[in-house]
Formats: C-alpha cells, sequence, structure tokens
C-alpha cells in the first residue's frame, strides 16, 4: 500500500543526483531488495518455519507492512534532521554537538517507553497505531518547518523528541502486538523477519534521505524538505494500521486499574517486575544494555572519524556519504543475524547463542577497530552489527514468549527504555573525554571490555534452559 508512493520519490533522487550520492541511494534499494530475501533463506534445513508459511497469515502481512512504511518514514527523519545537525555547512560539529543529536532521537524512546507500555497494555493497539502515526505525520511537519527556519537549541530538539518519542510508541504497539498475529512457534522467524527487514527499510529511508539532499541541498531549506518527506511514512503506516478490526492486536486482559494515571504511573513498576521474575528475559536485558553502551561509544568514535579524520579513497568515501556506507555495513549485519539467529537459537538455544555473540564482539572489536581505517571501521560496524541483531531478537523472542499479555507491552516499553538509554548515556559520557578528530584507541579497549564481561553477566543471571531438538 505505501509502495507507490515511495517508488517515484526514489527514482526522483537517483534519476538526478550524481557522483557517490547516487551510488549510495541505489545501494539502499539493492539492501532493501536483498533484505527482503531474508525469509527465504530462512527456510533452509533447520528453520521450521518459512517466511512464505508466515506471510500466508493476512494480520501478519499487514503488520508488516504498517510496520515497514512507519520505519522508512523513521530512517527519512532521523537521517534529515542528523544531516541537518552533523553535516549542514551552515551549522557546526562538536562531539558535545553530535552527543546532544543522539540524544534527541533517543531520549524519546527512554522517557516515553515506560509510562507508552502500561497504555499499550490498556488501550487498543490497532487504534493506538492509527492515531500515533497521525499524530507523528503532523509533528514532523511542524519540525521540517522549524529546521526551515533556521531553529538551532531547545525548540529543534523538542520537537524531535516529541517526534521520536511517538514513534517509539508505533513501534512498542507493534512488537506487543505481533503474537497476536502469529503462533508462538513462529516467533523467533517472524520477529527475525519483521525486526531485521524493517531495519534494512529504515536503512533504506536514510539512503533516500542522504539522496535527496544530494538534490534540494545541504541548507536548512534542503533538510527541512528531506525532513519533511518523512510524513509520507507515517501517513502510509496509518492507512494500513487503519484496516485491522478492533482487538485483534490485543490486548486480551487487561491488570490495570480502572484510573488511566494510575495505569501510566504503574508502568514502569509493572515492567521491572515481570522481567525480575523472568531469568532469561532478565538476562537478555543486562546483554543488550551491555551492547548499546559499547555500541554507543564506538558509534561516536565513527561519527568523528568519518567528520574529521578519514579522506575519501577509491570507492570508501569519507563524510556523510562515507556514514551511509557504515549503515550499509550495520545492515548486511542485520541481515546476517536475521538468517543466523533462528538456526543459532535452534542448535544452542537462546543463552548460548546470546553468549557467543557477545563474545565475538568483544574479541574483533580489538582486532577491527584498533586500525581506525576505513576498511577495517566497516568490517567492526559490520561485526558490532551482526552480533547486537542476535542479542536483539533472542530478547524479542524471550519477551514474546515468557512473558504474559498484560504484561508483554510494558515490557518491551521497558526494553526500548535500556536499548536507548544506554546508548545515549554512553555518547554523553564518551563525548566529555573522545578526541576531537575521533582517534581514541582507549575508548574501543572499553567496548570490547564491555561485551565481555557482559557475557559473564548473562551466563551468571541467564536460567532457561538450552533449547533441545529444535526447540527455541
Amino acid at each position: 500500500m505505501y509502495t507507490p508512493r515511495m517508488i517515484p520519490h526514489f527514482t526522483m533522487v537517483t534519476t538526478v543526483q550524481s557522483g557517490h550520492q547516487n551510488r549510495t541511494c541505489r545501494a539502499g534499494l539493492a539492501w532493501l531488495a536483498v533484505s527482503a530475501l531474508v525469509g527465504v533463506v530462512s527456510a533452509v534445513p533447520g528453520v521450521r518455519v518459512g517466511v512464505r508459511r508466515l506471510l500466508g497469515a493476512p494480520g501478519f502481512r499487514r503488520l508488516l507492512a504498517s510496520r515497514f512504511a512507519a520505519q522508512w518514514g523513521d530512517g527519512v527523519f532521523q537521517a534529515g534532521l542528523g544531516s541537518a545537525v552533523l553535516f549542514n555547512p551552515e551549522r557546526q560539529a562538536d562531539p558535545v554537538a553530535i552527543a546532544a543529536g543522539l540524544a534527541v532521537l533517543l531520549l524519546p524512546y527512554s522517557l516515553v517507553g515506560p509510562f507508552a507500555g502500561a497504555l499499550l497494555d490498556r488501550w487498543d493497539r490497532g487504534r493506538v497505531l492509527l492515531v500515533a502515526n497521525l499524530v507523528r505525520g503532523a509533528l514532523i511537519v511542524l519540525v521540517a518547518l522549524a529546521v526551515g527556519a533556521g531553529v538551532a537549541g531547545a525548540p529543534l530538539y523538542i520537537g524531535a523528541l516529541l517526534v521520536t518519542g511517538v514513534s517509539r510508541f508505533v513501534l512498542a504497539g507493534l512488537s506487543a502486538g505481533l503474537p497476536h498475529v502469529v503462533a508462538e512457534s513462529q516467533l523467533v522467524e517472524a520477529n527475525a523477519l519483521a525486526t531485521t527487514v524493517g531495519a534494512a527499510v529504515a536503512v533504506f529511508g536514510s539512503m533516500c534521505a542522504i539522496g535527496l539532499r544530494g538534490v534540494v541541498g545541504p541548507g536548512d531549506t534542503g533538510s527541512a524538505w528531506v525532513t519533511a518527506s518523512a510524513v509520507v511514512g507515517s501517513v502510509a503506516a496509518a492507512t494500513i494500521a487503519a484496516g485491522f478490526r478492533r482487538g485483534r492486536l490485543g490486548p486480551d486482559r487487561t491488570d490495570e486499574p480502572a484510573e488511566p494515571v494510575r495505569a501510566i504511573a504503574g508502568g514502569l513498576r509493572a515492567g521491572l517486575a515481570a522481567v525480575a521474575r523472568t531469568p532469561s528475559v532478565a538476562a537478555g536485558f543486562v546483554a543488550l544494555g551491555a551492547h548499546r553502551l559499547s555500541f554507543g561509544i564506538a558509534t561516536l568514535v565513527t561519527l568523528l572519524l568519518y567528520r574529521y579524520s578519514f579522506t575519501s579513497e577509491g570507492v570508501l568515501r569519507a563524510g556523510l556519504a562515507g556514514i551511509g556506507q557504515v549503515i550499509m555495513a550495520g545492515a548486511a549485519g542485520m541481515l546476517l543475524a536475521a538468517v543466523l539467529t533462528p538456526l543459532l537459537v535452534a542448535r544452542f538455544g537462546r543463552g548460548r547463542t546470546v553468549r557467543g555473540a557477545l563474545l565475538t564482539a568483544g574479541v574483533l572489536i580489538l582486532g577491527l577497530g584498533l586500525p581506525m581505517m576505513m576498511p577495517t571501521t566497516l568490517a567492526a560496524a559490520f561485526t558490532l552489527a551482526t552480533a547486537g541483531q542476535v542479542v536483539k531478537l533472542s530478547l524479542d523472542a524471550a519477551v514474546q514468549s515468557d512473558i504474559g499479555d498484560e504484561a508483554r507491552g510494558r515490557v518491551f516499553a521497558l526494553y526500548d527504555t535500556v536499548f536507548n538509554i544506554g546508548f545515549v548515556l554512553s555518547v554523553g559520557l564518551a563525548a566529555a573525554v573522545v578526541a576531537p578528530d575521533g582517534h581514541s584507541p582507549a575508548l574501543l579497549v572499553v567496548v570490547a571490555a564491555g561485551y565481555l564481561v557482559a557475557a559473564a553477566a548473562h551466563a551468571m543471571i541467564d536460567r532457561s534452559p538450552v533449547a533441545r531438538g529444535g526447540d527455541t
């Protein structure tokens, strides 16, 4: 339903622009096409449910379409706003400014999440998706107007906070509703498809934003047009979500008090309690939090290297185009994780799979990150994205299978809080000590140590059984 709106926009971008930006946006389309093959790959022997069977469920198809439209818009908005702040010749960016920009994009996920979860477990999730997407579309237009007018500082940041806060509400609702459109035995494969291809679609949106920026210009006016184009994703997602009948996405029942204020206030406490009494989920939270802390440091170092240190060499680009290549390497890693995770979980169980991913990331970041050259940095991005996505997909499945429906929305909202507050916290702390040009090898040693410590902590907390006979 949303594709006809996206394709003409993308065609305009790739036809008019030239040079490496053209190649970058075409690469985005190529990766989107590759990612769409995840389900076919996941039908190999050892994975119980292929994508063809999953897509046979109309509810799952509609949920996927709404998710993909929303995440395409998220990719466009974040790339548009990020380029306005970080790579706009009319504005300057130092480590602190970069940290502030990342906080603007991610803090809403932490601030809104615990309270959104209580509402997702009380309100009809299909109606939530419809209304939230429309609200987000209106907010995107307001932020785009602010960018075009040259607004900076707190007003712009507040607008961005509102947009990304509503975006988190939407994605939490989509995740909480997934068990209502697929069987429990299909959750690992369905999650791999929805999460990974959704992330690839967000990358595609980012690439389209970069391409459109090459057409309309890098200044405030051009950035405003790029940011405004994200509204297409919100409108498409709302239109698709309107097709869900009432109650289709749950919740089946609620244990919330009658007063909404009490429901909101109790969201964080209830989510924490549900996690605490579920060791498999608690261990996954520790692993995910450690990954995001480490990943945040690596992200800041990478942005500074591409902004101030690297120079273009052959097909490898510095600056914003180089960041696009890093994003593509990460997308490739997430694609690999979508293929590997169901197989690894079926063979070793969720716990061992998560610990293996953490150990792999901890070891390889030393070998690939410390040289601080573009080829090894791209390889490091691929490695961390693969490991992080394995951790995330495993935790998604744990929450969806081990947490009751009456608390699942709150746990997913808390999950999003951990996912993003760790990232923002690590970026903020690293900004105070990182070298202005990004050359800070000691920080990458900290990243490696974080992964290794997390693997040990996960083993201590996790008491979930090892899968046998294909059990996931």
